[in-house]
């Protein structure tokens, strides 16, 4: 993913999406921004919906409670998880099952985007996802998403967030400012 400017080519996109469980994979949220920026062109935008770092630090062994179980923040070392499912149906046996997951907590990803040349143009939480990430805790709703069973106000499940390339001039406070 990190070499997709050098492979595609630069500011040659009017948009990026990020779809939900694409940062976990990644090291490095400053890299993951700085590749989306290089991407698109001036003006060019980004859709991410993405889990909420909330969801992915809770503990979803646990069916009874919420429990925060892994990092919030991003850390130089993986959560390596070794699982024989996955979130994708087939009949094959898998036998590579290790994988190393990083969370990145929203202010990490909101100033990597910003410190890209990103501006921010919505940001909204959400009460659900698509998928049953807390067994036991969750009800689907008639559209497919799911939400806590009680106390939805409790935790965020996940997010959309826009955010469009800058010029390279901006206007601030009526003063322009070269990138």
């Amino acid at each position: 993913m990190y070499d997709a400017v050098s492979v595609l080519g630069g500011a040659r996109f009017d948009l990026v999406f990020t779809g939900i469980g694409a940062l976990c994979w990644l090291p490095s949220v400053d890299r993951w921004a700085q590749t989306v920026a290089g991407l698109l062109r001036p003006g060019g935008r980004l859709f991410l919906r993405e889990g909420h770092p909330m969801l992915w630090a809770t503990d979803e062994n646990h069916t009874d409670r919420l429990v925060i179980g892994y990092p919030y923040f991003e850390t130089p070392e993986p959560m390596v998880f070794s699982d024989g499912g996955t979130y994708v149906a087939t009949d094959g046996v898998l036998t590579q099952t290790t994988t190393h997951e990083w969370n990145h907590g929203f202010g990490q990803i909101i100033t990597a985007l910003l410190d890209a040349g990103m501006t921010i143009t919505g940001l909204v939480e959400h009460d659900t996802v698509p998928w049953e990430a807390l067994p036991g805790l969750m009800t689907c709703e008639p559209n497919g998403e799911w939400r806590l069973t009680e106390h939805r106000e409790r935790l965020p499940l996940s997010y959309t967030l826009q955010a469009r390339k800058t010029s390279g001039t901006e206007t601030v406070l009526g003063a322009t400012h070269e990138r």
